[in-house]
C-alpha cells in the first residue's frame, strides 16, 4: 500500500480514502483517558451510532476489513454479552442528559452473520442500552447474499432498518470466483428478491470493477443486472490488491495496466448510471434521483461525533479519535476479538488506542471529507468553523488539484471537484494527509 501523497500524474488507484485519519495511524494512548472526560464537553445532541459485528462466513480475496471467518460455538453470544457491557459503560460515560442519536448503522464483517434472534438482541442493545430510537432515525445494515435470509430481514425491517447494503461485487460467477467471492448469481438474485419482499426502503448494491478477466461487456452486464432491481443506491468500488489479503498473495505489487483498466471501467460505469437516472454523490456512491431521502438533516460527519461499539469500531470526539487495536491478519484479529469478549464492564471505560486531533488535523479532516463528496466544501462553513479560508491553509494542494483540472474553476463560495477530480478521489485524498499521519501509517505497514 502506498501511503505517501502521490504525484499528480500517479495512478488514481492506491487505496480507499474514507475517514481521516485512518486507523493505521492510531497508536496506544499512554494516559488512557476516561470516556467521561472525553465526552464531558462534547455536543451530544446529534451523534452517530455504529455497532460492529466482526464475523463473516468467508473472507473475500480483496477484503482487508477487521473480521474473522466463522465463530466457534458460543462466540457470537459472548460477543453480544461484551457488546452489552460496553454499551452500558459507554452510555453511562455520556451522561444523563442531552444525548441523542441522529443516525445508526450496523457494519462489519457481516452483521447478518448473526441469527435472527441475535439481531433482535443487537437492536435491543442499541435501543435499551444506548437509547437510540431505531425506528425514528436512518438505520443502515450491511449484508451478504448468503446471510440475507427472510427471518433476518424480517427482524431488521421490523426494528426500523431504512437501508440494506448487499455486497454483490459481480453478477458474473467467474468474476466472483476470481475475486475469491464464492457465490452463484442465482443465489444473489434470490437474496435480492427477499430484500425487496422485506420492503426495506433503500436497497444498496455494491459492485466491484477491476476484477481479473473483467471486460467492458461483463462490467456492463453486472451493472444492468443490478439495475434490473431498481436499487435506490449503487456503490461502485475499484478492486485494490492490499496487504494481507487473498489477492495480495496471488499477485502482489502495483500493475499500471491494471490501474488503467480500472479507470476506464470506472468511467464506463459512472456514465452508465448517470444515463439511467442516478445522481453521483461521490466517486463511489450513486443514488437514484427519485430515491427517498436517507441521510439525517442534522448530522454531518465533518463536525458531529460518533459512538462506535464493538472491537472493530471507532469513535470520534472533536479532540480524539479512538478505537481498540487494529489488525488485518487473521491470527491478530482472533486475539483482539478474544480480548474484547473477555473484558469486564470496567475495561470499556477508557480509550486505549487512538489519535489526537490537533487543529491542523481537524482542518485536514474537514476539507478531505467535504471535498471528496460531489457537493464539495462550502467555504463559508469552513471559515465559520476555523476562522480561515481553505486556500490559506491548503493553497499548495488546492493549486495542484486545479492545475490538473480536478477542481471547478470558481472556488470562492464552494470548492468542488470536477468529474475528473472525482475519478481521482483516491489519489487526491492522500495528498491531504499530514506528514505525521503518513509517517504513522507507514510505520504500521512496515511492522
Amino acid at each position: 500500500m502506498t501511503l505517501a501523497p502521490q504525484p499528480a500524474d500517479a495512478s488514481p488507484y492506491q487505496s480507499y480514502v474514507y475517514a481521516y485519519p485512518h486507523k493505521t495511524a492510531y497508536g496506544p494512548l499512554p494516559d488512557r483517558p476516561a470516556l467521561t472526560t472525553l465526552w464531558a464537553g462534547e455536543p451530544k445532541d446529534a451523534l452517530s451510532l455504529y455497532l460492529h459485528v466482526p464475523f463473516c462466513e468467508v473472507r473475500c480475496g480483496f477484503c482487508n476489513l477487521f473480521t474473522r471467518i466463522g465463530a466457534p460455538d458460543g462466540l457470537t453470544t459472548a460477543y453480544l454479552d461484551a457488546l452489552e457491557r460496553q454499551a452500558t459503560t459507554v452510555r453511562a460515560a455520556l451522561g444523563d442528559t442531552g444525548v441523542r442519536f441522529a443516525t445508526a448503522a450496523f457494519g462489519g464483517g457481516t452483521p447478518t452473520f448473526l441469527t435472527a434472534a441475535e439481531l433482535q438482541r443487537l437492536c435491543d442493545i442499541a435501543e435499551h442500552r444506548m437509547g437510540a430510537d431505531l425506528r425514528a432515525v436512518p438505520l443502515s445494515v450491511e449484508a451478504s447474499p448468503a446471510t440475507a435470509t427472510a427471518d433476518r430481514l424480517a427482524v431488521l425491517a421490523d426494528r426500523g432498518a431504512t437501508r440494506l447494503s448487499l455486497g454483490v461485487q459481480s453478477f458474473v460467477d467467474t468474476e466472483a470466483r476470481a475475486a475469491v467471492r464464492p457465490q452463484r448469481r442465482a443465489d444473489v438474485e434470490a437474496a435480492l428478491a427477499r430484500i425487496r419482499d422485506a420492503a426495506i426502503p433503500v436497497l444498496n448494491i455494491d459492485l466491484i470493477y477491476g476484477i481479473d478477466g473483467q471486460t467492458d461487456a461483463t462490467w456492463l452486464h453486472s451493472l444492468d443486472a443490478a439495475l434490473a432491481w431498481h436499487p435506490e443506491e449503487l456503490y461502485l468500488y475499484p478492486l485494490y490488491v492490499r496487504p494481507l489479503t487473498g489477492l495480495d498473495r496471488r499477485r502482489p505489487g502495483p500493475d499500471p495496466a491494471w490501474d488503467g483498466q480500472r479507470l476506464r471501467l470506472y468511467r464506463l460505469g459512472r456514465d452508465h448510471l448517470l444515463a439511467h437516472g442516478y445522481v453521483q454523490h461521490s466517486m463511489r456512491m450513486f443514488r437514484r434521483a427519485d430515491a427517498p431521502p436517507q441521510g439525517p438533516d442534522d448530522y454531518a460527519c465533518q463536525t458531529d461525533g460518533m459512538i462506535g461499539l464493538g472491537c472493530g469500531a471507532r469513535s470520534y470526539t472533536a479532540r480524539l479519535h479512538y478505537s481498540f487495536d487494529y489488525a488485518v491478519g487473521m491470527h491478530e484479529i482472533r486475539a483482539i476479538v478474544d480480548d474484547y469478549v473477555a473484558r469486564p464492564a470496567a475495561g470499556f471505560a477508557h480509550a486505549e488506542y487512538g489519535r489526537r486531533m490537533t487543529p491542523d488535523e481537524a482542518r485536514r479532516r474537514h476539507l478531505l471529507q467535504s471535498l471528496l463528496q460531489a457537493e464539495g466544501l462550502a467555504v463559508a462553513d469552513y471559515r465559520a468553523r476555523f476562522g480561515t479560508d481553505p486556500g490559506e491553509d491548503f493553497g499548495a494542494e488546492l493549486s495542484r488539484f486545479a492545475d490538473h483540472g480536478w477542481l471547478e474553476p470558481d472556488g470562492t463560495r464552494r470548492l468542488r471537484l470536477t468529474a475528473e477530480g472525482l475519478a481521482h478521489s483516491d489519489a487526491i485524498g492522500p495528498q491531504l494527509f499530514s506528514p505525521a499521519v503518513r509517517a504513522a501509517m507507514a510505520a504500521y505497514e512496515s511492522k
